[in-house]
């Protein structure tokens, strides 16, 4: 192969390589060139007059700061949000975070990217997930709140969107597959914690779990990044939950009438306080077992992920998490700590902070690429 192949295929190589560095990735005072992920741009004025233009930029492993201290004017109108950028910049430890200080930056074409790198997934498989969920609805007993289930979920466009969605923006599970991963964790404390109070109704609460966060498979929006629909900004996931809910209890017309109340006020009671979001607050039970189950497992996954995701300049606790109002203690770090020529050197995380390990990408593009490369 000539020399010209060779440059030609190692041009293609790196347009369909797996992407790299990630932000979990990125090692201070060594220069770097990546492609992130626009989450948020704003170009502001120093002083003097001069601009400064201020990004988040990410990937599926968690995302940076960034600032561009030098020809704003010449780049600002060449990207927007949401657009995917490549980026030569140097990172920077400020205030125990990593912060990139952008050199040059140029919008790179969604052809040449894999959105997988850019959005973080669940490490579990999302069929799967959707067998367990439906073995569960399965085995629920009551044929009404089984036969309403079966109806949402044998519905497709709910289905698939479901096994997809992330269960938040940014606190908890924020990540696709994430609120199917969160409504199984759900269902597991549901069986776990129901018999433990005499009188509890192990179906209303598995039924409640299920469905208390459909809304979000409309309110939240995860094409290019996770943010808010119209409609999920309008009226929220709470609200649109009992839209979907009413409009499948067409297809189940015995559904006894103060079943479906109980049911309805679960939805509308599970963030627990007015001030959260709820526009009812719980008031039987089942409805107050399921706000407090849906709280603890939502604040032990922002928990995990704060004791996960390491400061690069070390320490035994995370930085301060505004959903918890505190910081979080990593445990292991603080009974086991470094030795100490060893903490000033940071390697690359061994998994996304914060995040599920991300799965291997399977690329026989760049497989055989990498195979006529070497031959050269």
């Amino acid at each position: 192969m000539g020399n010209s192949s060779a440059r030609h295929v190692a041009l293609l190589l790196e347009r369909f390589q797996v992407k790299s560095p990630y932000v979990s990735e990125l090692v201070p005072n060594q220069q770097t060139t990546a492609t992130f992920l626009v989450q948020y741009k704003e170009v502001r004025q120093k002083k003097t007059g001069e601009s400064v233009l201020n990004l988040t930029l990410a990937d599926r492993s968690g995302e940076v700061d960034a600032r561009m201290w030098e020809n704003v004017d010449k780049i600002a109108d060449t990207f927007s949000k949401d657009d995917f950028v490549r980026v030569k910049g140097l990172p920077q430890v400020f205030s125990n975070r990593m912060q990139l200080t952008v050199h040059s930056i140029t919008r790179v074409d969604d052809r040449e990217v894999d959105l997988l790198d850019f959005l973080p997934a669940s490490a579990r498989d999302p069929e799967e997930m959707l067998a367990g969920l439906r073995a569960i609805i399965a085995g629920i007993g009551n044929e009404h709140l089984r036969g309403l289930l079966e109806a949402i979920f044998e519905d497709e466009s709910i289905a698939g969107r479901f096994k997809l969605a992330p269960a938040a923006k940014t606190i908890h599970h924020a990540w696709l597959g994430g609120l199917i991963e969160h409504v199984l964790s759900l269902c597991g404390l549901c069986k776990l914690v129901a018999p433990h109070y005499p009188g509890i109704d192990l179906d209303l609460m598995l039924t409640g779990a299920i469905l208390h966060d459909i809304g979000k498979i409309e309110e939240l929006t995860y094409e290019r990044s996770f943010n808010y629909s119209d409609v999920g900004q309008l009226l929220g996931h709470i609200h649109i939950a009992t839209w979907i809910i009413g409009d499948k209890l067409r297809q189940v017309p015995e559904f006894p009438p103060k079943l479906r109340i109980l049911l309805e006020h679960m939805i509308l009671s599970h963030h627990g306080e007015l001030e959260f979001g709820s526009p009812k607050t719980p008031m039987f039970a089942e409805a107050m077992l399921l706000h407090h189950l849906d709280n603890l497992d939502s604040k032990m996954e922002t928990v995990r992920g704060a004791a996960a995701r390491e400061p690069v300049a070390g320490g035994s606790f995370s930085g301060f998490i505004p959903s918890l109002d505190r910081q979080i203690l990593r445990k292991e770090r603080y009974l086991n700590p470094p030795p100490v020529e060893a903490a000033a050197v940071k390697a690359p995380a061994a998994e996304p902070p914060g995040q599920r390990p991300r799965q291997p990408v399977n690329n026989a593009l760049a497989d055989q690429l990498k195979k006529a490369l070497s031959g050269a």
